[in-house]
């Protein structure tokens, strides 16, 4: 059911109450009038007028008071009371008048409660039986039997037509109630609704602003590790060039500081590409761990060693380019602070999971002043665990003033492919 079909009911049951009872007791006036002589004497028929102009009276009563009244109020009961009553005196004087009476049926589901709408119906069928038996008062024992049979026939179609009406009232109850909850419903999911469109506008803002900032963490990072440190071994090599007195030895450095430079600017380019790093384009993991070991040992002048454990296998692009950012950060640590003569990186491939160890026998460091300098720094230490974490690893700090520092690297073995 609808909201218009419930509309249109509830119109329609407005005016049956307020117009129907005006129609039916004109007709049944006219009717009694016509037949007055067949039934009423003359005094009879001043008592039917006078109660005729009470009835029309009670109905105008009734249209003005009905409206917004809270179902079966105590004043619809005495409406229908004081309509039955007056319904039964005009249908004793003239049986015509049950025509008006007749509207005990009707409403007396509307106006009683359960209880008194069977008394009210019951009541009706007297009142319709002795009208139908040839008016009352009943004046012989045929007239007695004929009304008794009506009654009957009246007051059993009358408890069946009230039960559907009852049932019918109660499912029209029950779908207006349903309604009722559809709408409640479709308001909060409305409301649900709008919510979800401010919340997804804010995941949206807040997803654009987190790209925004992933992508600069990862340029900063990127530069970090390729232009700062790139610089930074062009800077060692010209500054040796610039100090040794030997124009082959100085020759050898400047050729130095620009390989640097051209393999940094190459880093550089693929870092705003995102692209993998250079050195495992054309190399395995192991080998360019070989490579990078290699060059930082014959630019810094420290011995540095290289080994792989395990069975060597392909891995994913980013993990593969997490293991050596973070080798190089590691080597570039190693080679401004630690003033170590020994270097060893291990590269160890394992059932799930693939670490990278690097040793010095450095000086070492307190690992609980490392949050303060990377608060200064932005990168170093802090900058390999951001990598690792990014993808689900892990870096591990052993270190002690004079003892040489040991990081291990962990991350997933995830398979190129």
């Amino acid at each position: 059911m609808t909201e218009a079909d419930t509309a249109d009911m509830s119109w329609g049951r407005e005016w049956s109450f307020r117009w129907i009872p005006y129609v039916m007791l004109g007709l049944a006036t006219l009717i009694s009038a016509a037949s007055s002589s067949l039934f009423m004497t003359r005094g009879e028929e001043y008592a039917a007028g006078a109660l005729v102009v009470a009835a029309l009276g009670l109905h105008l009563w009734w249209s003005r008071t009905s409206p917004g009244l809270p179902e079966f109020d105590v004043r619809g009961r005495v409406y229908y009371v004081a309509r039955f009553a007056l319904g039964f005196a005009l249908t004793w004087l003239n049986p015509f008048f049950a025509i008006y009476a007749v509207l005990g049926y009707f409403d007396s589901g509307d106006l009683l409660p359960r209880r008194l709408m069977y008394a009210g119906l019951l009541a009706t069928a007297a009142t319709m039986a002795g009208s139908q038996s040839g008016g009352l008062p009943i004046k012989d024992g045929t007239q007695w039997v004929a009304f008794a049979a009506l009654y009957v026939v009246n007051a059993s179609l009358t408890l069946v037509f009230g039960k559907i009406g009852a049932r019918e009232a109660e499912n029209t109850k029950a779908k207006a109630a349903t309604i009722a909850e559809l709408e409640r419903t479709n308001a909060r999911l409305e409301q649900a609704m709008e919510l979800n469109a401010e919340l997804n506008a804010r995941l949206l803002v807040q997803a654009r602003e987190a790209g925004v900032n992933d992508e600069r963490r990862r340029l900063a990072a990127e530069i970090h590790d390729t232009l700062a440190q790139g610089l930074a071994g062009i800077i060692t090599q010209l500054q040796a060039a610039t100090d040794s007195a030997d124009p082959a030895t100085a020759r050898d450095h400047v050729e130095r500081a620009a390989a640097l430079a051209r393999h940094s600017l190459g880093e550089a380019r693929r870092s705003v590409q995102n692209l993998s790093p250079g050195a495992l384009e054309h190399h395995t993991l192991p080998e360019a761990l070989k490579n990078l070991v290699t060059t930082w040992s014959a630019s810094t002048g420290v011995r540095a060693e290289f080994t792989v454990t395990g069975t060597v296998e392909p891995l994913h692009d980013e993990v593969e380019a997490t293991v050596l950012r973070i080798a190089q950060e590691t080597l570039a640590n190693a080679g401004r602070h630690a003033q170590a003569t020994r270097v060893g990186v291990t590269l160890s491939y394992m059932d799930d999971e693939v670490s990278l160890d690097v040793r010095d026998d450095g000086r070492g460091f307190d690992p609980l002043t490392v949050p303060q300098r990377e608060t200064a720094r932005g990168f170093g230490l802090g900058g390999m665990r951001a990598r690792a974490e990014r993808i689900a690893g892990t870096v591990a700090i052993e270190s002690e003033p004079g003892r040489g520092t040991a990081i291990s690297a962990r991350v997933p073995l995830v398979p190129h492919g």
